[in-house]
């Protein structure tokens, strides 16, 4: 054991024999307050008699506080309600896109065959339960002409809208 152990060990030897063999009688007597005599002030030259701290006198709650209904510290009080929250979002104006400009209708017609006649290729397409034969520069119904036909595909153009469509119409055959 070191030094320090044997000096912990007295410690708590001698308060364990205090505690055995210590007076055990409660005290009767109670202390009373004695006054003080009161030590002359000392006078320095660093410590001025106006720098001497002294005690002001209490306010009236009204000239603190303010009546009763106001709230402490005024409108822009410190123990006003806050809100943390941050603000929305600012919502910009953005103009509605245009809208998107008319499209021609998918091609009704259904293809059913090809041909060649007099150097020209001819194509069978079908509508509902008409059947259509059609060459280059053929209107159908007075909205589709046909602008081209070059196997594998025809080009049709719609009239209301003029926009080019195609249709595919097999390989050469």
């Amino acid at each position: 054991m070191t030094p320090r152990h044997y000096l912990l060990l007295a410690g708590v030897l001698g308060a364990g024999a205090l505690l055995l063999f210590g007076e055990r009688q409660p005290v009767a007597e109670v202390a009373e307050a004695v006054e003080r005599a009161v030590a002359p002030a000392r006078h320095s030259a660093a410590r001025p008699e106006a720098a001497q701290p002294a005690i002001l006198a209490l306010l009236p709650r009204s000239e603190v506080a303010g009546e009763d209904g106001d709230t402490f510290g005024g409108a822009d009080g410190v123990f006003q309600s806050q809100n943390w929250t941050p603000p929305p979002p600012k919502m910009v104006a953005v103009a509605a896109p245009p809208p998107p400009p008319p499209m021609a209708p998918p091609l009704p017609f259904v293809y059913l065959g090809k041909a060649a006649a007099d150097g020209a290729w001819e194509v069978f397409l079908s509508r509902a339960d008409k059947t259509y034969i059609v060459r280059t520069n053929t209107v159908i119904d007075g909205a589709y002409k046909v602008v081209a036909i070059a196997p594998p595909m025809m080009t049709i153009n719609y009239l209301p809208l003029n926009q080019v469509q195609q249709l595919n119409i097999g390989v050469l055959e």
